[in-house]
């Protein structure tokens, strides 16, 4: 039986009941700035075994009769054309794709606010592509007096610049593709009009990480660290927090830092101190779901890891900043870690030695390891996933589930359309074996077990090319790399 360290059936039911509760603090209206990913938290699976990648859409159908959506994208970002690394689309498109699913599942999207507009052309663009699908668009320009002048701030000439937008739920959920997207400043301008309006609209905030209740050096909130490190985010005891209640909570310096000035125009559209400390604003349930500790400080710790080789990669082919893995490596110093703890680590690099060839490792869920390298005909990634399938299904080495018939054509035609490339890629080799598994029940066996190498870890000695990289990352494997070229192929 899989083990789990965390229980995802009492985290819908803590968060759902917490946000209620929230939500009655108020004139029957919260502006929820939710924080992190609405969909497919793979950082959050990884650290949290047991944690369902729909955890927090159960979470929103929970509340579907109450609630709307309203996405924000930062008009910096589509000028950019800036990706979203898990599934390597632009953040407008990923835009597109979250209105897409909201819509099949019945959660009405309210609206896209564009932020931080100043005349983009791309923005533009945007807004009509939106429209022409039905979804409201609005703009907002930067705030004026931000962030030190909060009676500009708070008046007509800041937030009553921006236009009203129209909800009808007592929840609105403002999510956006990624950080810095005016998440904060949309909810904030919303309740200025509001209270304008005579409602007494409330503001809270769910950020999945760092978890407060757990201590400032526990794995899971320095993997958060981790994963933030190119916005260099530190996690902190919340003062304030401490001060007004005496308890320990952690924080992070981006949200300690705006309190006093998040506090002052809350005070000011409100007219009264609804939150003592940038803990109280949260509404985060996950620290009392944890149930096996040990299991979750293990996966956290690879975690860091895995992000310390992804920064050392990135360093390698975005030119990225070199300072970015060595403060992972400081988060790995603190917690006594190195790359040892990855098994993956040493028997690719081993296989590669013994071999000559690029070579890559995965780790089976019952702690077998499995190793891939290259061949005259194969990729490394293609050899690995032949191997764990054949492993996992009990076929002996010797047997090919490739069959000539099914690779002469593919063969001939890579090498006539791709410079005399004949390697397989994995895309090749899964398409090759789906066409055997036709007529190969032994083959159509092994693909059945495809799905025992999701949430897997791998190693490779060399950065993977692209198509083997989107590969393995639709079979949901953690694949982390050596930041070094692969120049055989």
């Amino acid at each position: 039986m899989k083990k789990i360290g965390f229980n995802n059936e009492l985290y819908v039911k803590y968060q759902t009941e917490k946000i209620k509760e929230r939500i009655k603090m108020f004139d029957n209206k919260l502006y929820l700035e939710f924080g992190g990913k609405l969909f497919d938290d793979y950082h959050a699976k990884r650290v949290l075994p047991g944690f369902e990648l729909d955890a927090k859409i159960r979470l929103l159908k929970e509340l579907k009769d109450i609630t709307e959506i309203i996405f924000c994208i930062n008009a910096n970002d589509i000028e950019k054309k800036k990706i979203r690394a898990d599934y390597g689309i632009s953040y407008d498109l990923e835009v597109l794709r979250l209105i897409n699913i909201f819509r099949e599942m019945g959660i009405k999207v309210n609206s896209v606010v564009i932020t931080l507009y100043q005349g983009q052309v791309s923005a533009d663009k945007f807004k009509n592509k939106l429209e022409e699908i039905g979804i409201k668009t609005y703009f907002h320009t930067p705030t004026k007096g931000y962030p030190t002048d909060v009676d500009v701030i708070v008046s007509d000439l800041g937030y009553g610049a921006n236009p009203y937008i129209e909800t009808t739920k007592p929840l609105v959920v403002v999510n956006a593709p990624g950080p810095c997207s005016g998440k904060l400043a949309t909810c904030l301008s919303q309740l200025y009009h509001e209270y304008k309006k005579g409602i007494k609209a409330g503001y809270a905030k769910f950020e999945t990480f760092p978890v407060w209740d757990l201590p400032l050096k526990h794995p899971v909130n320095m993997a958060y660290e981790a994963a933030t490190a190119d916005l260099n985010d530190k996690n902190m005891i919340d003062s304030f927090h401490l001060d007004s209640y005496g308890i320990s909570a952690v924080n992070y310096n981006r949200d300690l830092e705006v309190f006093p000035v998040l506090k002052n125009i809350l005070n000011k559209i409100t007219g009264e101190d609804i939150y003592k400390s940038p803990t109280d604003m949260g509404v985060n349930s996950i620290g009392k779901c944890i149930v096996n500790d040990k299991l979750i400080q293990d996966a956290a710790k690879k975690e860091i890891v895995r992000r310390y080789y992804k920064a050392l990669v990135d360093v390698k082919l975005n030119d990225s900043d070199p300072e970015i893995p060595k403060r992972i490596k400081l988060l790995m110093n603190e917690l006594n870690i190195d790359t040892s703890i990855m098994r993956t680590i040493y028997m690719a690099n081993e296989k590669e030695f013994t071999s000559g060839k690029k070579s890559m490792a995965l780790e089976l869920e019952n702690g077998e390891i499995i190793t891939g390298r290259q061949t005259d005909l194969l990729s490394p990634a293609s050899s690995l996933i032949i191997n764990c399938i054949k492993h996992l299904t009990n076929i002996p080495d010797d047997v090919d589930l490739l069959s000539p018939s099914v690779l002469k054509p593919i063969l001939k035609m890579k090498k006539e359309a791709f410079n005399n490339k004949t390697t397989l890629n994995l895309n090749d080799v899964l398409i090759a074996l789906s066409i055997c598994s036709v007529t190969n029940p032994i083959v159509e066996k092994a693909l059945k077990n495809l799905k025992k190498l999701n949430n897997c870890d791998a190693y490779a000695t060399y950065i993977v090319e692209k198509n083997d990289l989107e590969a393995l990352r639709n079979l949901l494997i953690n694949l982390i790399c050596e930041p070094v070229f692969n120049n055989e192929y």
